[in-house]
Order: C-alpha cells, then structure tokens, then sequence
C-alpha cells in the first residue's frame, strides 16, 4: 500500500531532537516493515502556538495551496497514495492538507495520535479546534497511543470503532543492546563527568523549553532537594532555550548534577542504560516516550501520573507512579527507590524491560497494518 505520511506538528525529517518526532520516525518504520511504501507528503509545519487568528489563517490558506499541490504533482505522475495518514493533529496544530487530499482522491483519512480540547471551542485557536475537530469527524480510523485521549475522540468520531489503540512504539533492540554494555557506558560516564560509580545514578532526558517541560525539571529539582541525605547523582540528557532556568533550579544541588546535552539516539540509549533509575514528574506529558525507552533499557521510572504516562509506567511493578504535579509524593518514590536495596532497584528493572517488549516496532508493525487493512476493506463496502 502507498502511504502519504504527514506530521503538522513536526515534520519526522525536522533538526530538533524530540519525543513527538521519534514517535513519527517509528510509525513510518512500523509501516515500512509491514511492507508498505511511505512517502512524506510535505513537511509543512501548522504550528501556531500564541493563539494568533491572522497568523492561523494564512497557515490554513498554505495549507490548501500546498493540498493543490500535492493532488497536481500526483495526477501528473499517476502515481496517487491508497490512504492518507497523519500524525498528531490538535488544535495548535490542525491538519489543513489530509482532509482535502483524501476527499479529493477518495482515500482512506487515518490520524494517529489526536485530541479535542473542548475549551478551545471558544476563544483565539477557535480555527485550530474546529478544523482539528473535522479531521477527527472525517477520519476513517484514529489510532490512540494515549488512552488519556479516548473519551474526547469517540463522541467526535462516525462510530466507536474508528477508535484503534496502539501501544506507543520504541525500539527495543537498540535499547537491549545498550544495557548489555551497562558496565562498560557506567565506568565511562563516570571517568568523564567525575561521577562516583557507588551512587544512585538518576536519568532525566528531556528538552529544556518553557512550559510542561520546565515545570517537571523545576518539580524535579524541588524533590531531589529533599532527598540531600541521600546517595544519588543526576545525568541531565537534553537542551534547549530554558537551559539557564532548569540549571538555576538544580543550582543548590549543582556538584551531583552531570550535564550531558542533547545527544544521538544511541548515546541517549547508552547513559539511560548505565543508570540506575530514570525521574521525570511529566507535568501535562502526553504519554512520556523517554520513560518506555528507560524502561526498554531495564531502567526503572519514577513518574507523574498524568496522562497516559499509567499506559506505559505500572506503579509498584515496573516503576513508581505519584499524582501529577505533587512534589512531596514525587520525593518520597524517588527517595524509597534510592535508598532501596539494588536488587530491587534491577528487579523492577528486569520487569520493565519485559513490559517495553509489548511495545516494541515490530508490533507496532503488526497492529499497523492490520488496522489499515481494516480500514481499507471496510471503506470499500460503503
């Protein structure tokens, strides 16, 4: 089948490393081993974060040109996509092209990945819900990696079984292969950034912008700073415009905080790897994709419990869950599971590491494929 792949929040080619863009590079790889052949339809980005109207509508105006264009340079070549599948669509970032396309065709419309904020029905981003909303209403199927995000899609869509949940995907491979070579990364990391290798080594990997992710290294800090009588140490992985605020928060407790910056996705692998626990309170996290691929590595998570962050993070099985935003509680799992003997620390490591396993590509691949086989076979006997 011949796929158009579109992401209008951020295009999977784009230079910023991100959870939201490593989700779509693995969705197009779970489409491609199922033996699809995918193209990126276009790689314009709808973004519109300041609740401009001005600035929406000549956003939605590119995108209707750039719809026309694709149908051009389609119809010349004869070589049209079977279905049209778009990745994360919401209402700062609508998808102002697949609705058209795949009316214009009569193709399959798929999301993955959607929501609907009823408060935004109203108000400055009035034109980002509404044409988030008709996607929603116009898509064939919407695939849900956040369970979060199921009873405010349902209500929208032509029939509940449009709804298709998909375990958000990693690439356990890369992963498992990192923590074979634990010892060796820990023995590194700890030479280079002059980390004493008998403390609790803590991963936080994140980007450092304003907002959600500011607020969970703020929490962060704010936890780990009740936790001085305890043997930890903390790799920051990530960077970002909000650097100098997230290093003012760690500032009391600088001499145990090792900055390791943004990394390639196998170095990120390597340093979760050769941890002990990875911490991340995920303030409004959408499901986390940090913390499955902690947990691939057989890393346990202390986490928020917000959104679907419960999907992937099993409280008391692979890892610790508190209520979002409580930095009491956050302090209290993460100083249990510091001062916990390291056998346990490993056993719920090792249940982690089985747990990521179900959310590997390759299922991804196979789920995949047979909810578009689906959608096909149901769009012809309309």
């Amino acid at each position: 089948m011949r796929i158009a792949f579109y992401a209008p929040l951020k295009p999977p080619s784009h230079p910023v490393a991100s959870g939201d863009r490593a989700v779509a590079r693995l969705l197009i790889e779970a489409l491609r081993r199922s033996g699809h052949e995918v193209e990126i339809a276009s790689t314009f980005r709808s973004r519109e974060g300041a609740g401009d109207l001005l600035r929406q509508e000549r956003l939605s105006r590119l995108g209707t040109r750039l719809a026309e264009r694709f149908l051009r340079r389609k119809t010349a070549r004869g070589k049209r996509p079977d279905l049209w599948f778009t990745y994360h669509l919401y209402y700062k970032a609508p998808d102002w092209l697949g609705p058209a396309v795949a009316a214009a065709l009569d193709i399959p419309y798929v999301v993955a990945e959607a929501s609907i904020a009823e408060k935004r029905r109203v108000g400055p981003w009035a034109l980002g819900h509404a044409a988030a909303l008709a996607a929603v209403r116009r898509a064939d199927a919407v695939i849900g990696l956040n369970s979060a995000d199921r009873a405010g899609l349902v209500a929208h869509l032509a029939s509940s079984d449009r709804w298709h949940a998909l375990k958000p995907p990693v690439e356990v491979a890369r992963f498992a292969a990192a923590a074979r070579r634990r010892d060796t990364t820990r023995a590194q990391l700890a030479r280079r950034h002059s980390l004493d290798p008998a403390a609790v080594w803590i991963a936080a990997v994140a980007m450092m912008r304003p907002g959600d992710k500011l607020a969970s290294y703020r929490l962060l800090a704010a936890a780990l700073a009740r936790l001085a009588c305890l043997p930890w140490r903390l790799l920051v992985i990530g960077d970002g415009p909000a650097r100098p605020e997230v290093e003012a928060a760690f500032a009391p407790g600088a001499e145990r905080v090792a900055w390791l910056g943004a990394l390639a996705a196998d170095e990120v692998a390597a340093c979760v790897a050769a941890c002990d626990l990875c911490a991340w309170p995920a303030v409004n996290e959408a499901y986390g994709i940090a913390l499955l691929e902690a947990q691939a590595a057989g890393v346990p998570v202390v986490a928020g419990a917000s959104g679907g962050v419960p999907d992937i993070v099993a409280d008391g099985i692979t890892g610790r869950l508190v209520p979002p935003g409580d930095c009491a509680a956050f302090a209290r799992a993460l100083g249990q599971l510091i001062a916990a003997p390291q056998q346990e620390r490993r056993r719920l490591g090792e249940r982690a590491a089985l747990a990521a396993a179900d959310h590997d590509v390759g299922c991804a691949a196979t789920r995949l494929d047979a909810i578009l086989r689906r959608v096909v076979s149901e769009r012809s006997r309309r």
